[in-house]
């Protein structure tokens, strides 16, 4: 089985985060067979390996959560609690009753967080930072949550990892965080088929200072 390329090709194109409430309300309740199954969607395992290795450890805050794949195998690796922050009440509704999150909640990561200060030992996201997402911005927000010391692992699409202002973003972070590297990955396996089959990824990690 193969993803709706229709489906990816309109994630890609978002350019608003009513784009993303209204794409992802629809998207909901196939994800994880369509895209995820379909698609042979690595991000979510490959993102949570690194944060384990690193000594990643809970509390943990999953960005742009979606259906909970990230913290399902979280809860494999024994990492917890993990809380999960998405703008899709409908993605986050399909995560709730797999039961993998402490709580979730429905936010604009373009806007500042109703979230106190130095709450989180990790941050992880996977598929979030790509084309017509969440932008590089909103790192200073996010850091503003999370702990001195708390691991960072996260994905960043290849393709805006430099003219999406990423890497820009992370060297201007540079007083804040430690520990940078990024790892080249495949953001699909060899199950997946059409257009993005071939898409590759960074994945991101450091430390908070």
């Amino acid at each position: 089985m193969s993803g709706r390329p229709e489906d990816l090709d309109g994630a890609y194109a978002l350019r608003t985060p009513e784009d993303s409430v209204r794409h992802y309300r629809d998207w909901a309740d196939r994800y994880d067979r369509e895209f995820a199954a379909g698609m042979d969607y690595r991000s979510p395992a490959a993102v949570a390996a690194v944060f384990a290795a690193l000594g990643g450890c809970g509390p943990v805050l999953d960005i742009g959560a979606g259906t909970g794949l990230v913290a399902e195998t979280l809860a494999r690796e024994g990492i917890g609690p993990v809380d999960g922050i998405d703008i899709s009440a409908e993605m986050l509704a399909v995560a709730v009753a797999k039961g993998v999150y402490r709580r979730t909640i429905l936010a604009d990561l373009t806007r500042r967080l109703s979230i106190e200060d130095s709450v989180y030992s990790g941050l992880i996201s996977a598929g979030t930072f790509t084309h017509g997402h969440v932008g590089p911005d909103a790192f200073g927000e996010l850091l503003r949550v999370a702990r001195p010391g708390a691991v960072v692992a996260v994905t960043v699409h290849g393709a805006v990892y430099e003219d999406g202002g990423f890497a820009a973003a992370f060297a201007r972070l540079s007083d804040r965080i430690a520990n940078f590297r990024t790892e080249p990955f495949r953001i699909y396996g060899p199950a997946a088929g059409g257009a993005h089959a071939e898409d590759t990824g960074w994945i991101v990690s450091f430390t908070r200072r």
